[in-house]
């Protein structure tokens, strides 16, 4: 019974992106074919680790030395990445977007970690009234897909129109590729 739920789980995670990843498209006049990756949910062996933007506690942004160097995580250690979608302060994703890159949301002022400059470290209000953290005005999110801490697995992915990115400590996307070989 848990394979069938695990396995429907992973078919309605791929379902969601697909459908989205259609819908979502920026076609100007490109001939909509935009010649970059797209990885689906469906990728990752199990996408029912990380919940959908839960709030956090004892919220914490800190800096782990992970695959592409020194990156921001949670007080978890899981990975955080920004939105090339959004505007400063501003997150443009929610509804199935949400659901595969869940918010890094708070109800208590979230803590800089060391290595982390405290002044870039905000909260900014959603379309649902919860409060988002960002790092120099980048609205934070969950990668659905990554299966513990340190995992990176949405590094690069281009969905929901625009590309994901882990953050560095000085607030800019790291677009590098991994230190390692292990990769994603």
């Amino acid at each position: 019974m848990k394979r069938h739920v695990r396995t429907a789980g992973t078919l309605v995670a791929a379902l969601l992106v697909a459908g989205a990843a259609a819908g979502c498209s920026d076609d100007e006049g490109e001939g909509g074919a935009s010649g970059t990756e797209t990885r689906s949910a469906a990728e990752a062996p199990d996408t029912n680790v990380v919940p959908a933007a839960t709030s956090s506690s004892t919220p914490a942004v800190d800096v782990n030395d992970g695959t592409f160097g020194k990156m921001l995580v949670d007080e978890k250690g899981r990975t955080l990445y920004l939105f090339e979608k959004d505007t400063k302060d501003k997150s443009k994703c929610n509804d199935d977007c949400a659901t595969a890159w869940p918010p890094f949301t708070v109800k208590s002022t979230p803590t800089a970690g060391k290595g982390l400059k405290k002044d870039l470290l905000k909260t900014t209000k959603r379309d649902d009234g919860s409060e988002q953290v960002t790092y120099d005005g980048h609205p934070l999110y969950r990668f659905a897909d990554d299966q513990k801490a340190g995992d990176a697995n949405g590094q690069g992915v281009d969905a929901f129109g625009a590309k994901w990115f882990v953050v560095d400590p000085d607030g800019k996307k790291i677009t590098t590729t991994p230190k390692t070989n292990g990769g994603y």
